[in-house]
């Protein structure tokens, strides 16, 4: 034992200062023998134990996993399911459409049969109708052409001097026959001197008739159109203008010394010009024709200034007329007045009447007024329970009271 503690204790190697004996060199490899021991069973405990859980981990991964694999076979069978219950639906769904659009399409197809026959049959008639309105189109050309010749012709009577004046006349006969009665105008009426006015119309209370002229020169103002259409020089203008007032100038004073007699026709003449615009171009431009027409007293009428003038006697006939039969108003007026009168009387008398049964109704009132304030005052009266002697004179001087109360009240009354 010494020997190996000798041994032991021998120092076996130096680091600086500090010797290491061989007993201190091994007590440090056992020291280090059992860390390293520790160690390597800490590292095999730490082993086993992740081992183990790796194990349980696996085993709980493992168990999840055909959890997983269970769900998702009941899923996968739940969803075979709903398909095959989806399949069968849409199945259904796929029939019901399909019988659908076969009625939708039968149906749409009806409609467009149905439409398609409308739409024939209309297509029909408005080619019916246009053909009734290309024939109406038709005799409206025919009618155009026709009415083209009519003006044709309206021109070859408008060149025409006695044509024309037949044209104005029939123009002015048709505004005084419309506006006058019969017998108050006559046509073509013989004068004293002669002449043929074209018109006569005659006048109220007495007064001489009013002369009409229609024969209006035309040929002057045709050559003044003639001339501005054609764009001539201002001079060929001025020579139908000069030729036109010209033609005025002798017509009006053929007028004024033909038609105007005195005492036998009004001191007044009209000149019709049958057109307005021809009658508005001579006022405009032919001013001192126009003068020496009203001094001539001849008055230039247009087609409606002649319909005011007509309508203007037409009135004053009227009022001649009430005039002529004021005398039977006046009487009718009279008988009126009678009348009037006699219902006045008799008006009178029914209120007398109703005064009187007012009257009567008043004192009706008042007696019945009486009647009731004494029925009143009988009520009012008290009668005692005292002895039969003492209570006559009592009694007596009571009614002698009340009677002469009555009486004052009567008195009032």
């Amino acid at each position: 034992m010494s020997d190996l503690a000798t041994i032991l204790a021998e120092p076996i190697a130096r680091i600086g200062a500090t010797v290491f004996t061989l007993g201190q060199v091994l007590a440090g490899l056992a020291v280090l023998f059992l860390l390293l021991l520790v160690a390597l069973v800490v590292s095999l405990w730490r082993s086993a134990s992740a081992r183990a859980l790796a194990a349980g981990e696996a085993a709980e991964h493992a168990r999840e996993t055909e959890a997983r694999m269970a769900g998702i076979l009941q899923a996968q069978a739940e969803m075979q399911g709903r398909m095959s219950a989806v399949a069968d639906t849409l199945g259904a769904r796929q029939a019901e459409l399909n019988q659908t659009i076969g009625q939708r399409l039968d149906s749409l197809t009806g409609r467009i049969g149905q439409t398609m026959a409308e739409q024939t049959r209309s297509t029909h008639e408005n080619l019916a109708r246009l053909q009734e309105r290309l024939a109406v189109i038709d005799t409206a050309q025919n009618n155009i052409r026709s009415l083209a010749g009519q003006v044709v012709q309206l021109q070859a009577i408008l060149s025409n001097k006695q044509t024309r004046g037949a044209f104005g006349q029939a123009r002015m006969e048709a505004i005084v026959a419309d506006g006058l009665p019969m017998g108050g105008y006559t046509f073509q009426e013989t004068l004293s001197n002669g002449s043929r006015p074209d018109c006569v119309v005659k006048m109220p209370n007495g007064a001489p008739p009013l002369v009409i002229d229609a024969k209006f020169p035309l040929e002057a103002w045709n050559a003044i159109r003639a001339a501005a259409e054609a764009d001539q020089t201002g001079e060929a203008q001025r020579g139908a203008q000069q030729a036109f007032r010209r033609d005025l100038d002798v017509h009006i004073r053929a007028i004024s010394e033909k038609y105007l007699l005195a005492g036998e026709t009004h001191d007044t003449a009209f000149m019709f010009v049958p057109s307005e615009s021809i009658f508005a171009e001579i006022h405009e431009n032919f001013e001192p024709v126009i003068q020496r027409a009203h001094r001539a007293r001849v008055v230039i009428v247009s087609p409606s200034l002649l319909m005011l003038s007509i309508q203007v006697i037409q009135s004053i006939l009227k009022d001649a007329s009430m005039r002529e039969q004021a005398h039977l108003i006046q009487g009718e007026v009279v008988r009126l007045m009678e009348d009037l009168s006699r219902m006045d009387e008799r008006v009178r008398k029914l209120q007398v009447h109703f005064g009187q049964a007012s009257k009567d109704i008043d004192d009706i009132l008042i007696s019945a007024s009486k009647v009731a304030k004494r029925g009143q005052k009988i009520e009012a009266l008290e009668f005692g329970d005292a002895p039969q002697a003492e209570a006559q004179p009592a009694r007596g001087a009571e009614s002698k009271t009340g009677q002469l109360r009555l009486r004052v009240v009567d008195d009032r009354d």
